[in-house]
């Protein structure tokens, strides 16, 4: 059996208050008993994610990052009911045990999960996981169909229809990311000004309107540890909605570095889509229309915006940094990261025969 993702020690200055947790945890699951073990798991920029144990026992909490955040962004509670509406319809999701709106607990709305004991795969493969290429392809294939089979799901018959704002998801997705971008920018990163005109200028109508991720990658995926080709989870819900399905595809492809990348974007990799047997990029596009049945004559601006998303996402974050809202040290090189990605955008665009 491959080796099981497992929490790690609780980050300087992320720590929670270990007697609020326990409180709430049993009160929420009065068969508890005895006190509870708290690590934290290493990936993520965005929300906080623990594991909390008692014995045998182990959950999952998440609640958003410590320090002054956006008033719309990071909602616990939006994102536990959607899960709550998808488990039915989309196996995948983890049951939530608890929702907690009290800010006397823990200062912030925040929900406790099920754990889901199993692989997640992150920049490279575990060392006890050793898959040939024809192998790596099938897990490669399987991980993309779970994307496919939640764009299948009928939004209203999961009562998740009500997340939709209606036709114009492209033009809303390009002018809040435009907007945000120019709230966070700094005074070390170039300005996407060019990005920002040519996405406006190209936008291409809705594809569709279904449930999309938004953040569909292969760490926000649970392998079975007996059997790595299965997908047993799909987790980090925070962005969910219903929008267009060609730009979720794009914004997974913001995150697939391939072995032959240049070295700047290696450097932004996480997670292995670089091994042999992993589709490249154009191969996940021309696998997943023909599966899906979507279908776009040229995929540049896809690829485009969810590059200029990823862009904006660590921009966001790297704003919080420099202005001292967060003294995490990963976060000091995000400004280099959102230059070269800018970078990377205008060469697309120069490229593109849009």
């Amino acid at each position: 059996m491959t080796q099981i993702d497992q929490a790690e020690d609780i980050r300087a200055g992320e720590e929670l208050d270990l007697s609020a947790v326990d409180r709430f945890m049993k009160g929420a699951i009065p068969a508890l008993t005895g006190e509870p073990e708290i690590r934290q798991y290493p990936g993520g920029a965005s929300n906080l994610t623990y594991q909390v144990d008692y014995g045998d026992r182990s959950f999952v909490l998440r609640r958003p990052p410590f320090g002054k955040i956006a008033k719309s962004a990071h909602d616990m509670l939006r994102e536990a009911k959607v899960m709550q509406a998808l488990k039915p319809v989309y196996p995948y999701v983890p049951d939530i045990i608890a929702i907690c709106d009290d800010h006397n607990v823990l200062g912030c709305d925040f929900y406790v999960m099920e754990r889901l004991k199993g692989i997640i795969l992150r920049q490279d493969f575990p060392k006890d996981l050793d898959l040939n290429e024809a192998d790596t392809r099938k897990l490669c294939l399987n991980v993309i169909d779970k994307l496919v089979e939640l764009h299948r799901v009928d939004a209203k018959s999961a009562g998740l229809d009500h997340l939709g704002k209606g036709a114009g998801y492209v033009q809303r997705q390009i002018g809040g990311w435009s907007d945000r971008f120019r709230k966070a920018h700094t005074d070390d990163v170039g300005d996407f000004e060019t990005v920002m005109s040519w996405l406006s200028n190209k936008m291409p109508g809705d594809i569709a309107q279904v449930v999309i991720h938004n953040d569909f990658r292969f760490d926000n995926v649970v392998l079975n540890p007996d059997n790595p080709f299965e997908v047993i989870g799909v987790l980090d819900w925070e962005m969910a909605t219903i929008g267009d399905p060609l730009m979720d595809l794009g914004n997974t492809l913001a995150y697939w570095i391939e072995a032959g990348d240049e070295g700047p974007f290696q450097m932004l990799r996480r997670q292995p889509t670089h091994r042999p047997g992993m589709l490249t990029r154009k191969e996940v596009v021309a696998y997943y229309m023909d599966k899906s049945g979507f279908r776009a004559d040229n995929f540049d601006f896809y690829e485009i915006y969810g590059l200029f998303r990823l862009a904006v996402i660590v921009q966001q974050i790297y704003y919080r940094f420099y202005h001292g809202q967060t003294s995490d040290k990963r976060f000091a090189a995000f400004g280099h990261a959102a230059n070269y990605l800018e970078k990377r955008c205008q060469r697309l665009i120069a490229a593109s025969s849009l």
